[in-house]
């Protein structure tokens, strides 16, 4: 999910003009419909303005394409996103292409977001993970930076959702640093073909990840936290397996009870005795019970 941003004026914007239908409303109605519109063009600021912890309204109901004004908004009110982080890129020289730098932006947004936002079981419902990146237009004016966001496909949601990674206590650090390490290793690695027989190496590379990832689940104490790093050893085991084997129907036997073996339902109870969010997302819950 990427929004795209266009040329990011450093100027801002120097007009916002909004326009009020009254029709056949009610004068309360018209003076209502008068102050949230003065409020909105009041609130309006460029994308290249965009600050980490910020929280906003995009003024499109579609989060992709292009913008170039966003409705600024305190986070105590009602909104669609929150910036959760920024960088820029380093490339000199023309623009790359948006492929390239969407490609960048995928692999740096997460690790920004899990700076801002570690425990994404934590996040409402329907927010993911989305950003705004530099056209070839912009790329031109100077324009490099790029603005992860958390957004909500549809509807909105309340507060900020800063919890940054030094509020945490060093054994949900630990558990939080492993887990999203597992999960990153799983999704990242995806090959692009559908089945194990046209791109065998390409699963078995992606095994490897994860197994060398499910390491990393070690180091805290606890009854539930004991029971679900004995039962991850021996996931890991079968994602080793996967990533030896031989031919497909070697690959399809180990990764069966590989995937299974990190359902999020069965992390539950460790979260519960860190201290962290129980509720499995909804889109975790749907991969594992298909």
């Amino acid at each position: 999910m990427t929004i795209r941003a266009p040329f990011r004026s450093p100027r801002g914007i120097s007009a916002a003009v909004a326009l009020l239908a009254i029709g056949a409303a009610g004068c309360s109605d018209v003076v209502d419909s008068a102050k949230n519109g003065a409020t909105k063009a009041a609130r309006q600021r460029s994308v290249f303005s965009l600050s980490t912890g910020d929280c906003y309204n995009p003024n499109s109901q579609k989060l992709e394409g292009e913008a170039l004004a966003i409705e600024l908004v305190p986070c105590d009110e009602p909104h669609r996103g929150q910036v959760v982080g920024e960088f820029d890129i380093e490339e000199k020289g023309d623009f790359p292409g948006e492929e390239a730098v969407t490609a960048i932006a995928d692999e740096r947004c997460p690790a920004e977001a899990g700076e801002f936002a570690p425990d994404t079981w934590a996040l409402p419902e329907g927010v993911g993970l989305s950003y705004y990146t530099p056209t070839a237009e912009s790329w031109a004016t100077g324009d490099r930076a790029v603005s992860c966001t958390y957004t909500k496909e549809s509807g909105e949601f309340t507060g900020s959702l800063k919890v940054g990674a030094k509020s945490l206590k060093p054994a949900q650090k630990t558990y939080l640093n492993g887990a999203n390490a597992v999960y990153e290793a799983l999704w990242a690695n995806q090959p692009g073909a559908e089945t194990v027989e046209e791109d065998l190496e390409g699963y078995k590379a992606q095994a490897d990840a994860v197994a060398t990832a499910l390491d990393g689940l070690r180091g805290i104490e606890g009854t539930e936290t004991g029971k679900l790093r004995t039962r991850l050893e021996k996931t890991a085991g079968h994602w080793k397996d996967a990533a030896k084997a031989g031919d497909a129907d070697a690959f399809y036997v180990a990764y069966d009870p590989a995937f299974t073996g990190l359902d999020p339902g069965d992390t539950v109870a460790a979260r519960k005795e860190l201290g962290l969010a129980t509720t499995v997302p909804a889109d975790d819950a749907e991969v594992w019970a298909s």
